[in-house]
């Protein structure tokens, strides 16, 4: 399954980070936690800087996965400052 390391390593502190970050935004690389932030784009463009199309997983903190494994972006842009 895609993302399973970061699936596994958001649902291992999820009680956590809802207790103390709930409705911020998450990101997950393999099994390290990169940073919460206040909102999607700046969760995204640290995603971008620190790993370009990834992989990694950006989620809503005490938000529903609803029927899938987590809100995931995969976003296919290069990080800011990227050379040809």
């Amino acid at each position: 399954m895609p993302l399973e390391k970061e699936i596994h390593a958001y649902e291992e502190r999820r009680e956590e980070l809802e207790r103390q970050h709930n409705g911020k935004y998450v990101v997950f690389s393999a099994d390290t936690l990169i940073g919460i932030f206040d909102n999607l784009d700046s969760a995204a463009q640290a995603a971008i800087e620190k790993y370009g199309r990834g992989p990694y997983l950006i989620r809503q903190i005490g938000e529903s996965a609803d029927g899938i494994a987590a809100h995931v972006l995969h976003l296919n842009m290069r990080p800011t400052g990227a050379n040809d």
